[in-house]
């Protein structure tokens, strides 16, 4: 059988760097048009799982054809951060996470060349240390944080206020290498 093709489900730049390092270079990249609305109650790992497959699912695959999507949710307590819009939100999430602990949890979804549907999910733990508003508004200003859940990105400029991190680096940064690599090898990848 010959080798699969990769579809990634994915409009982030970031994602298909990190497929890169996979040392696969996708066939197609397609970003999926989902309603990414959070279900009323809905918690962070169910909802980062059902969106991972939902994006999966949203694509129709050609043949030979295996879809990768996933989905990074950052998570304060039982609360879903938004992907930050503006600066304005950026600012209403670096100040909630300011000196706080906060879960970063990172689903991928994988759909093999037969149809099966499988997923991991990525729990990283990071502590950002104090923030002054002179930083955050320092940052929000930058523009690095809008577009990114939890309004930052950890491989920019907010990697400074991270105190610590128990995970999956790539996870926080939006897609987890090693849960994707055992998933696209049981994909019928040689990686």
């Amino acid at each position: 059988m010959a080798a699969p093709s990769l579809l990634l489900a994915s409009t982030s730049p970031r994602r298909l760097d990190l497929v890169r390092q996979l040392g696969i270079d996708p066939a197609r990249v397609v970003g999926p048009d989902i309603d990414e609305t959070p279900h009323k109650g809905e918690l962070p790992r169910a909802y980062a799982l059902r969106m991972a497959i939902e994006k999966a699912c949203a694509l129709p695959r050609n043949a030979n054809e295996v879809t990768l999507a996933g989905d990074t949710v950052v998570a304060a307590g039982r609360r879903i951060l938004p992907r930050a819009a503006d600066a304005a939100e950026v600012t209403a999430c670096l100040r909630l996470l300011s000196g706080r602990r906060h879960r970063v949890l990172s689903a991928i979804a994988v759909i093999d060349r037969s149809g099966q549907l499988r997923t991991r999910l990525s729990d990283t733990m990071v502590q950002f240390a104090p923030i002054s508003d002179a930083d955050i508004a320092r940052y929000a200003a930058s523009g690095d944080g809008e577009g990114k859940a939890g309004g930052y990105a950890v491989q920019g400029a907010a990697g400074a206020f991270v105190k610590r991190l128990d995970g999956s680096y790539s996870g926080v940064v939006g897609l987890p290498l090693y849960e994707t690599r055992l998933l696209l090898r049981h994909a019928g990848f040689d990686i």
